[in-house]
């Protein structure tokens, strides 16, 4: 997925894929590490701050002791993308680590890198995706608060399986029945000229572009309720797309065997988006 990559790390830029733990560092074996993802495209990196400050939450409630700040890591965020061409399409990645401890992290131990990397922006022709035997975990169980790498393995055996049914992607649900989010991004559906997206339970990440595209909806007159939402209600639904910070707003094309539409809700929050990104 990745071509040219840049890490800056203790004071650094390292090309490729630069050897900056082993076996006996703490998150390599404990996980505990937290991460952010941010874009660049166009010449534009929307929200790039906002991705900076919950790189630091995430940080502080891994139990982790950020050196840098939000601010800090945008201004070198911003000097990594400087090192490639106007326009690419690109990843910008900030993350801490913890390099000892025992099972609980040693916060004064915490490391910090930043990844910047070339990944091509998804096509806007859509994905199909499946109902997932896969849920998020409840709050309390797992470290739901974080954008925590602890958490991704779940969504990894949730997308291995949509493939092997042949979809691209899966949707998940909370430990109660609820529609939670796709495997990789937040879940939208629209209904009778509405938009509907499940209500934040801290089952799973309340996106950046989540709440991004919700504002930008409500700003531009569309209706957007957060609220449960059942899976009967997605298979059921005039339109489903989905928002996250890899390939922002993507139309489903196909839940299950049913073929969906790319429709006007979908539509309208990419523009709103694009126009949002390039002002």
């Amino acid at each position: 997925m990745a071509g040219r990559s840049l890490t800056f790390f203790k004071g650094q830029w390292l090309e490729g894929n630069p050897g900056i733990a082993g076996p006996m560092t703490h998150s390599f074996w404990m996980s505990s590490i937290v991460f952010d993802g941010a874009r660049a495209f166009e010449g534009v990196t929307p929200d790039l701050d906002l991705h900076c400050q919950r790189a630091v939450q995430s940080a502080n409630a891994m139990g982790l002791a950020p050196m840098v700040t939000a601010g800090e890591i945008e201004e070198l965020a911003l000097d990594g993308v400087q090192h490639f061409a106007p326009g690419s399409d690109l990843y910008i990645r900030p993350m801490f680590f913890a390099e000892s401890g025992w099972v609980a992290p040693d916060p004064a131990s915490t490391a910090f890198a930043l990844t910047v990397h070339e990944s091509p922006m998804p096509s806007p022709d859509g994905f199909g995706a499946c109902l997932s035997s896969r849920r998020r975990p409840l709050p309390g169980t797992a470290v739901v608060e974080a954008k925590a790498s602890a958490l991704y393995p779940n969504a990894g055996i949730a997308l291995r399986e949509a493939a092997q049914r042949g979809f691209e992607n899966a949707v998940l649900l909370d430990p109660i029945g609820n529609v939670a989010e796709f495997a990789t991004a937040n879940l939208f559906i629209g209904k009778d000229g509405a938009a509907h997206t499940p209500a934040w339970n801290g089952t799973f990440l309340n996106g950046v572009t989540r709440q991004r595209v919700i504002g930008l909806l409500r700003e531009a007159g569309v209706p957007v309720h957060e609220r449960r939402i059942t899976w009967e209600e997605v298979l059921e639904a005039d339109e489903i797309f989905s928002t996250g910070n890899y390939g922002k707003v993507l139309p489903v094309i196909r839940i299950e065997n049913r073929g969906v539409e790319p429709g006007p809700i979908y539509r309208r929050a990419r523009a709103l988006y694009w126009e949002f990104s390039h002002r």
